[in-house]
């Protein structure tokens, strides 16, 4: 089953973009994924296809219609996931780009000005997603990011199935460090333990190097790491609580 991507944008002419190059590039060329655009403004009803108007309540900037959103949605409306990027939404992660990666494709809505009319979200059953605690000049750049993360996942677009396994979020971890040739540069050399050939010992210097990275630099994601691990089987959370 191809997976199917669909973005409606102001600026259908950022796609594929970097998604027709490399891994992703070469996965839509074999038709392992799908792209279709969409131009929003396509679906404006007035002379001057209006997509957006002066926000209710006054305040700079101007917000994408409803009206306009929902007829360009519907045009495409199908079994597939509905997400609109905004920094409003919850903030994309690994365990949910693998669930998205399993499905039939995905409708990807990219706002524009200052954001969309809340009614569109009341009406319409729409996923809001963000891609990180800061502000983009639209979700064109947030789609690419989705979709990107998305495609890699695909069966037959990496070259190994394990290939991803040990990469960063995988596992709750970040990824543990790389290094390839030469084994000496600038005076710096390759750990010892990466070159013994000892399988078990160099999955244990990765595992514990994963940990130190994680708990030093992400501690957000080693705290969520150390309360998965901890935590107590659900009959007997629910015993406990009895109690």
């Amino acid at each position: 089953m191809t997976f199917a991507a669909t973005v409606l944008t102001l600026y259908p002419e950022m796609f594929p973009g970097p998604l027709g190059t490399s891994l992703a590039g070469r996965a839509l060329r074999e038709e392992r994924w799908s792209l279709e655009t969409v131009q929003i403004r396509d679906f404006a009803t007035d002379k001057h296809r209006s997509v957006d108007d002066t926000p209710a309540g006054g305040g700079a900037g101007m917000v994408m219609r409803a009206d306009v959103l929902a007829a360009a949605l519907d045009s495409v409306a199908d079994d597939r996931p509905v997400i609109a990027m905004s920094p409003r939404g919850r903030p994309l992660d690994q365990q949910r780009v693998r669930a998205l990666a399993q499905g039939p494709g995905v409708t990807v809505l990219c706002g524009r000005f200052e954001g969309y009319d809340e009614r569109l979200f009341e009406a319409r059953d729409i996923e809001l997603v963000s891609i990180g605690d800061y502000v983009l000049s639209g979700g064109e750049m947030g789609a690419l990011v989705l979709l990107d993360a998305c495609i890699r996942l695909l069966p037959g677009v990496m070259g190994a199935a394990s290939s991803g396994d040990d990469e960063s979020f995988e596992t709750g971890l970040l990824e543990y460090p790389q290094y390839t040739r030469p084994v000496t540069w600038e005076g710096r050399t390759i750990p010892e333990v990466l070159r013994s050939g000892d399988h078990a010992k160099i999955a244990a210097w990765r595992k514990h190097r994963s940990e130190v990275d994680t708990r030093l630099r992400r501690p957000d994601l080693w705290e969520r790491h150390e309360g998965a691990r901890v935590r107590p089987p659900s009959g007997a959370r629910r015993h406990d609580e009895e109690d």
